[in-house]
């Protein structure tokens, strides 16, 4: 094992180029080279801009969803579905008790069969056209797609994501976008340097080299991620866990220090993060597994329920709603019911789909009353052959983090989904103590309007960036709407002046670790900063502890943080991304201090204030830095108003997709 001191005799493999600067101009800035992002820049330069996508890992592979995806949710305006738009849209909302975002979740459910017919352009495979799956529940045979959860209703598609991120590269490519790899984001540039100001461009350097760029653009689309390095942290324990490494909240906090306003930072669940199992490598009866058979150690068979408690007999019942149910909702953040109980409440009943007989807390008491034997098991081997091979062959098979690390390696050691069961762990959401916790999907993010603007001029949004964000096809379209939007206004906009000053200011903050011969390394301050979450702003939190977690942070800052060393540009991208963290702790913890009530829907519990979701407090709290001090806010809960109204009123000229 190589120690810290004795790997400064390793040679760094690339040139060295701190200070060295390069400017970059284009009518779009797209930051973040993930699914949202990629689309933004292809959406601008359809339009004919000239678009600048900048992203601190390699387009083709970065991100959540670099990897593969095996379901594009909401879909309403493909050829088979049932539902419309505006009905999924508001199912969508009143699932989690009004806290979702109207405007892009309206915006994916009607452009979202748009962009995957885009996808489909490109080259990515989304129909069984070969017929593998004909004959199956879940096969519609004019179209040939191939549908998931709901198959009566149809609103989601399955399709083999694996190739997606690489078309979107070459897509990129194609249409002549800019695309800067390796450089990490560090700041928005504002004019004038002011914090609140129009947005013209923005910072970043080379994760290699160290090089500087100051990044111009007459719009720039925000794609990054939202923060899941917060309460738990491990790098050397991290391994085939579900935590999504790359999301720091880098977008957030520059967002934040240049002025743009945000809500719902206060909301978590537990999550056990870097400590989780390898995601979809155990058989969840939910998401990539829905619908699987589970059996305890006996064989006996675990039931599914329906929405309203009755045991389901015909395996085909659990793909469609419960008598009198117009449809449910499962999968990804919106899943419905108990199977990921700390995102949505289980006392909603309208779009709820239980599954199995076993949801957890419930599992527990009938292992220890003696009804189940452990452990539990997906038994793949008694569903229908379509089923089976869609499940394992399919859906973990083209998903993110699953096609090499689950489907690959399982195939390898010889799983064999024709004869072997796999195991099905009690705690479905591994969340581990309380303590350990994530903003997780529907979290926190920017505020925007029906252009996907923020409250700064010229700043944009796509995907997690947004507040309730949630999934991939949610990333694509709203990223692919965002960069619409953004090439409208640059068409209409000057070239933009960059403040010197500003930039050379950035510069210090960006380098100054790199300049430092010893000092703290990022891994402990950010484990002091997961410490201080755990500690402060954990399940339980009154406004003692959320105020004491800010007077760490401000320790934090003033001593370790102002310290902390890098001996190389990788290094210092991780120690620019642990300040960000810290950034995002603080951001966290004022927007719980300034919401003075409990609320289930949330998973938001004030001890000083125990009174559950009361009906003043039905408001999005609003926070944002002013003059760098933090200013509260509030919006009505429906604040988008009607959604097709305003959808058609802020898009007269588009047209769907090969109409």
């Amino acid at each position: 094992m190589t120690t810290r001191d004795e790997s400064r005799r390793i040679p760094w493999p690339y040139p060295i180029r701190y200070g060295e600067q390069s400017e970059v101009s284009a009518d779009v800035l797209v930051i973040g080279g993930g699914i949202a992002g990629c689309w933004a820049a292809i959406s601008a330069a359809k339009m004919g801009m000239a678009v600048l996508l900048v992203d601190k890992a390699h387009v083709r592979r970065s991100g959540a969803g670099g990897s593969g995806c095996d379901h594009w949710q909401y879909a309403t305006k493909n050829p088979a579905c049932r539902v419309t738009s505006e009905e999924l849209t508001e199912a969508l909302i009143e699932n989690q008790g009004g806290w979702n975002c109207g405007i892009h979740r309206y915006i994916q459910c009607r452009e979202g069969w748009d962009a995957l017919q885009e996808l489909e352009q490109m080259g990515v495979k989304i129909r069984d056209s070969e017929g593998e799956f004909e004959g199956a529940d879940f096969r519609d045979p004019a179209s040939k797609l191939l549908f998931g959860y709901d198959y009566q209703n149809r609103y989601t598609i399955r399709f083999w994501g694996t190739r997606a991120k690489p078309a979107l590269e070459k897509e990129c490519l194609r249409l002549g976008v800019k695309v800067l790899n390796r450089v990490m984001v560090t700041s928005l540039l504002t004019e004038g340097g002011k914090q609140g100001s129009r947005v013209v461009g923005a910072t970043g350097f080379n994760v290699r080299t160290g090089e500087f760029y100051a990044l111009k653009g007459k719009s720039t689309v925000l794609c990054l991620s939202r923060p899941d390095q917060m309460w738990s942290f491990s790098t050397e324990l991290n391994g085939l866990s579900a935590n999504f490494m790359q999301n720091f909240g880098d977008g957030h906090a520059m967002a934040w220090r240049a002025g743009a306003e945000f809500t719902l930072m206060e909301r978590s669940v537990p999550y056990a993060g870097a400590f989780d199992y390898p995601y979809d490598g155990y058989a969840r009866p939910f998401a990539e597994w829905h619908a699987v058979t589970v059996v305890d150690s006996n064989g006996k068979e675990v039931p599914y329920v329906d929405r309203d408690g009755r045991v389901i007999t015909d395996l085909r019942d659990r793909y469609r709603p419960s008598p009198g149910q117009k449809f449910f909702l499962e999968g990804g953040g919106a899943v419905s019911g108990e199977a990921y109980q700390a995102v949505v409440s289980p006392d909603h009943p309208a779009y709820k789909y239980m599954g199995p007989a076993m949801k957890f807390p419930d599992v527990k008491k009938k292992i220890a009353d003696g009804t189940y034997v452990p452990p539990l098991w997906g038994d793949l081997t008694s569903m229908p052959e379509h089923e089976r091979r869609v499940i394992f062959g399919m859906s973990v098979g083209q998903d993110g983090k699953t096609d090499i690390a689950v489907y690959g390696n399982y195939t390898a050691a010889g799983f064999d989904p024709d004869k072997d069961m796999l195991q099905c762990i009690t705690d479905f959401m591994g969340s581990g103590p309380p303590q350990w916790r994530a903003p997780w999907f529907n979290s926190g993010g920017l505020v925007v309007d029906w252009r996907l603007r923020t409250n700064l001029e010229g700043l944009f949004a796509g995907g997690q960036q947004i507040y309730a964000s949630e999934d991939h096809s949610n990333a694509a379209a709203s990223g692919r709407y965002a960069g619409r939007m953004a090439a409208e206004y640059a068409r209409q906009q000057r070239e933009p002046h960059l403040d010197h000053s500003q930039i050379r200011n950035e510069m210090r903050r960006v380098y100054a670790p790199v300049k430092r011969r010893t000092g703290v390394e990022w891994k402990e301050l950010q484990a002091g900063i997961a410490r201080v979450m755990q500690e402060y702003c954990a399940e339980s939190k009154n406004a003692e502890l959320l105020t004491l977690g800010l007077r760490w942070f401000d320790e934090l800052k003033e001593a370790e943080a102002a310290n902390v060393s890098a001996r190389n540009p990788h290094e210092l991208m991780r120690a620019l991304e642990t300040m960000s963290v810290l950034t995002c702790g603080e951001m966290i913890l004022h927007a719980s201090l300034a919401r003075r009530a409990s609320n289930s829907w949330l998973n938001f519990l004030r001890l000083d204030f125990p009174s559950v979701n009361p009906v003043e407090w039905d408001k999005w709290v609003t926070t944002r830095l002013e003059d760098d001090s933090v200013r509260i806010g509030e919006l009505p809960m429906r604040h988008w108003g009607d959604l097709e109204t305003n959808y058609e009123a802020h898009n007269p000229r588009y047209r769907p997709f090969n109409s």
